[in-house]
């Protein structure tokens, strides 16, 4: 194999293999806090990364590998309020400072500003459906349940392309 070529394949598995900083929303915190499955974020992602305004919001003293950092840009962190809540705003603003990231986010209208400044993300459920295909739990159902029983709301629709995205459908 020619020189340039392995090079380029130790290039593209490096950065394939490179950590991802997750940065998390208040929602996540509370509806894995409510079902008592906080220690989940741990174990699927190790670290994870929230903002000051976020773990105000929360309300609760975060678990230590939770770390919790100040967004330099306060001015578009004040513009991303303009649409959407502080804890999202600061969140999605961490991100844009942060190289390799992805946000857990619930809420549909900080989803959309995400896509729109092209940041990945996903949400609880997706959190959990990864927990599920990493085999960190058995299945995604047990849990679903336990958050039906909150007051986070999930439609039919969604909940079905959970359960068919862990393989449960």
């Amino acid at each position: 194999m020619c020189p340039f070529l392995i090079s380029q394949h130790l290039i593209y598995l490096m950065t394939w293999q490179m950590h991802r900083v997750i940065i998390s929303d208040t929602s996540c915190f509370i509806i894995l806090s409510k079902i008592n499955e906080l220690d989940l974020l741990k174990e699927v992602y190790g670290q994870i990364v929230t903002t000051t305004e976020i773990a105000n919001e929360f309300g609760e003293t975060l678990p230590d590998w939770v770390e919790v950092l100040s967004v330099k840009d306060k001015l578009r962190q004040q513009i991303l309020e303009m649409q959407i809540d502080k804890g999202e705003s600061s969140a999605i603003a961490l991100a844009l400072e942060t190289t390799n990231s992805s946000i857990i986010l619930d809420d549909y209208k900080a989803r959309k500003v995400a896509k729109q400044l092209g940041l990945k993300f996903t949400g609880t459920l997706g959190v959990i459906i990864k927990a599920k295909l990493s085999g960190k739990i058995d299945s995604i159902k047990p849990l679903l349940l336990k958050i039906k029983l909150t007051d986070f709301r999930i439609s039919i629709e969604l909940e079905n392309q959970a359960l068919s995205e862990a393989g449960e459908f």
